[in-house]
């Protein structure tokens, strides 16, 4: 199974990484092995700018922190090279455009986000749109937890 994971999941994951959130476990599925988890570079980058530009997350998150998750993501994940095509609109919110066609282009079974302007597509292009909760469900049920 292939996964591409919306940044506020690994926002998460980074703020609290002993929790037994949704989140925090689909992080923890995906390094070891659970699913293959996709990582575009705009999205790494996306990571490193929000855990370092807001300061709530910059007090809330050691920087060696983010260093060590993006280092996991690039070591464990499938880095995804720029798209350099247009994306088309197709979410409520134009900012969420970028990860449909991530998803769409790279083959994605599923994108895991708790975006509700995602989450209301339900599916896009053949790729299942699935909030964490349900993704868990969904690994726990093909036997992959």
């Amino acid at each position: 199974m292939r996964a591409l994971l919306d940044a506020n999941l690994l926002i998460t994951y980074l703020l609290n990484p002993n929790s037994e959130s949704a989140a925090v476990r689909i992080v923890r599925a995906g390094v070891t092995g659970a699913y293959r988890i996709l990582v575009p570079e705009s999205l790494l980058l996306e990571l490193q700018n929000a855990a370092s530009g807001r300061p709530y997350l910059a007090e809330r998150s050691a920087s060696e922190a983010l260093e060590r998750l993006l280092q996991v993501l690039r070591r464990i994940g499938e880095v995804l090279p720029s798209l350099d095509v247009s994306v088309p609109a197709v979410a409520r919110d134009p900012k969420d455009d970028y990860l449909l066609a991530y998803a769409v282009a790279f083959g994605a079974d599923v994108l895991v986000t708790g975006d509700r302007d995602l989450l209301v597509l339900g599916e896009a292009a053949g790729v299942l749109i699935l909030s964490p909760a349900r993704f868990l469900e969904a690994l726990q049920e093909a036997g992959r937890l």
